[in-house]
């Protein structure tokens, strides 16, 4: 694998897929993709999202977010059937095992007890991004198949220590466990524009309110009521509609809450700057104003659905909680601007689903309901994969507790059989 910001082509018939001969190609300056080949092999996948797209991948290179200086080394992998795509994946060498969201810190602890080094390691992740979805892009089940096989065989050429696939679906995850990778679940929070019992999607936030238990309603209302009592008032814009102060007013906010907890933020302003340029549909930010001035913002990320929506509930049109800040305190914008507005925006669109990002039991006070997502992992070692592997296992069926009993706290009322 190289280190050079260079791609470099070498060819390499994937284990166990004699019908093919592919082309592996190793891309390790993203802003290097075949954009519209890889876009359009997004585009053929059960789940593809706006955070695979090549220039959002470009975008996290280019403005120094996820670079070699800050741990994250692009090794992105094409395979080749010819002068077609026909598999591909972003892969990153990791020096840390920060901005992933699917935790294995204790996997390190136990490499470095025992004298081995765990970084640096490979994964197949959107940086920054827990956002499930779509990672080993393929044209053919086969291909998907090849590409892992190849993912596995340069971790073991090149001497890493473990690959790690974050947030996949069912096509990746199915591939993986076929070549032995572990697979591991994770919790998330996701809404559902859908009344509980029933197909229809909710006509307006009070419908959404009348769907919940007394006191989860009265607390949203509650809540809610703070804001407006603090003669704080809410805004919107989508896509090239985001002026540039805009954007700009909403990097002060998203820096400002990364400094407060102790950390610099992991996004540069040059990345938002290409995505209001590169990818400005699929933002829409929700300022707050006080006295004529605006105090806090948030961004989410939305599909690629038309907008001839119209309210429709549309079941490829998914709305994506990302990022929020603020430079004054108020008593429940957060959850104003981070859940409350974003939903009502959301039915008003006709929105199917908004995924709260990772982690936070309180999102299901906020009608958000708990979702698993996966990994795949595959370490060299044996003896610590054989460890991992019981772990898993163990983790594996706290996870099903767990979710279990998330789901017999609901927050929504029990519709009658």
């Amino acid at each position: 694998m190289q280190s050079e910001n260079q791609p470099v082509e070498h060819r390499n018939a994937a284990p166990g897929a004699p019908a093919n001969d592919w082309r592996v190609e190793i891309v390790n300056n993203p802003t290097a993709l075949p954009a519209a080949a890889w876009n359009a092999l997004l585009a053929r996948q059960a789940t593809p999202t706006p955070f695979m797209r090549a220039e959002y991948l470009a975008a996290l290179h280019a403005s120094g977010s996820a670079v070699a200086q800050t741990g994250w080394t692009p090794q992105f992998v094409l395979l080749w059937d010819g002068a077609e795509l026909a598999a591909a994946c972003p892969l990153y060498l990791k020096a840390h095992s920060y901005g992933e969201y699917v935790f294995d810190w204790a996997w390190a602890r136990a490499y470095a007890e025992h004298g081995l080094d765990y970084y640096p390691k490979a994964l197949v992740a959107v940086p920054f991004t827990p956002v499930p979805g779509s990672r080993l892009l393929a044209q053919s089940d086969a291909a998907r198949a090849a590409l892992v096989r190849v993912l596995v065989q340069l971790c073991g050429d090149n001497a890493l220590s473990s690959l790690h696939v974050l947030y996949g679906d069912a096509a990746d995850h199915a591939a993986c466990e076929a070549s032995g990778l572990m697979l591991r679940q994770q919790i998330q929070f996701h809404w559902k524009n859908q009344t509980p019992g029933e197909a229809a999607p909710f006509t307006d936030f009070e419908h959404l309110l009348t769907s919940l238990v007394r006191d989860k309603r009265k607390k949203i209302r509650q809540e809610r009521r703070r804001v407006q009592d603090a003669g704080v008032t809410i805004r919107w814009a989508r896509g090239t509609d985001i002026s540039a102060a805009d954007w700009a007013f909403f990097y002060r906010c998203y820096e400002r809450t990364y400094l407060e907890h102790g950390n610099a933020p992991y996004l540069t302003p040059g990345f938002f700057e290409r995505m209001a340029r590169d990818l400005a549909p699929h933002w829409v930010m929700f300022i707050a104003d006080r006295a004529g001035r605006p105090i806090a913002s948030s961004l989410i990320a939305v599909s690629a659905c038309p907008e001839s929506a119209g309210g429709r509930n549309d079941s490829d049109f998914v709305a994506y909680g990302r990022y929020w800040g603020a430079l004054q305190r108020v008593d429940c914008l957060h959850f104003e601007l981070c859940y409350y507005a974003p939903l009502a925006w959301c039915i008003a669109h006709g929105v199917a689903r908004f995924e709260g990002g990772a982690q936070g039991e309180h999102k299901m006070a906020r009608a958000l309901m708990p979702e698993a997502t996966h990994s795949a992992h595959w370490l060299a070692h044996p003896g610590f994969a054989d460890a991992v592997a019981r772990f898993l296992a163990r983790e594996d069926a706290g996870m099903a507790d767990y979710l279990e009993h998330l789901h017999a706290h609901s927050p929504f009322r029990r519709v009658p059989q």
